[in-house]
């Protein structure tokens, strides 16, 4: 009997699913984030929502984290969103150099202040000139809610554990909660010599201040779990 499966996509080529080249595969496939915008107000969610322009990729999330693939309103190319079901997916990490932090202040003509901390990381005229921001942790914090210090920006690049096929996703982050304990992140990382295995999750902080406030507040937690090897055709082909 004659194979027809290519005429599958004859009619509505638009919606052929796209090939998976060794050079897709290092594109940026997806975004994670923990919160939205409604309105103008932004809103911090208790379970991921991730963003792709990929039907496919779209499709492949909820499969593996529940939800729904939506149109959403943005001029961006990832316009596709879905509102998953789960705190935590399992990814992989190439490196630590997969996760980079640097200190960013945005303003109506765009970036107007980037550093590390200590000096300036751009434009290049500033790269390497100290940056001015104070020694500690907290003062920095207070610039940065009166809009005079830039705040976090935490990049992390990784794969999905359960389709490490499908590309890189991205998830940016601005907690301050996060910035306190990278550096234990990436030192797990490096314990081992090639990509490991890890947790990312959404992880809700409530407690009660001596004033009797009650306080509740949502942080990203990256989690390494181990050293992550590749399975081999024989595992699966065992699976199957």
């Amino acid at each position: 009997m004659a194979n027809n499966i290519g005429r599958i996509w004859e009619t509505d080529p638009d919606s052929k699913p796209r090939e998976r080249s060794s050079q897709f595969q290092n594109d940026i496939v997806g975004r994670f984030r923990s919160g939205r915008l409604v309105g103008k107000t932004p809103e911090a969610l208790n379970e991921w929502r991730v963003t792709t322009g990929d039907p496919v990729i779209a499709e492949l999330i909820a499969g593996l984290m529940g939800g729904e693939s939506a149109e959403w309103d943005t001029d961006k190319e990832d316009n596709l969103e879905i509102l998953t079901d789960s705190k935590a997916v399992a990814i992989i990490i190439d490196s630590s150099d997969k996760l980079d932090a640097s200190m960013k202040l945005f303003g109506n003509s765009g970036l107007v202040h980037h550093c590390d901390g200590v000096e300036f990381l751009s434009p290049d005229e500033d790269k390497g000139e100290a940056c001015g921001c104070p020694p500690l942790l907290e003062d920095r914090k207070a610039k940065a809610r009166s809009g005079r210090g830039p705040k976090p920006s935490v990049d992390l690049i990784f794969k999905l554990e359960a389709s490490p096929e499908s590309g890189y996703f991205r998830f940016n982050s601005g907690s301050w909660e996060l910035v306190k304990v990278l550096h234990t992140v990436i030192e797990s990382i490096d314990k081992y010599d090639g990509p490991v295995r890890a947790t990312l999750a959404i992880e809700n902080v409530s407690y009660t201040t001596k004033a009797g406030r009650d306080v509740s507040y949502n942080k990203p937690v990256i989690s390494v779990v181990g050293a992550y090897v590749p399975a081999t055709q024989a595992d699966m082909e065992k699976a199957a």
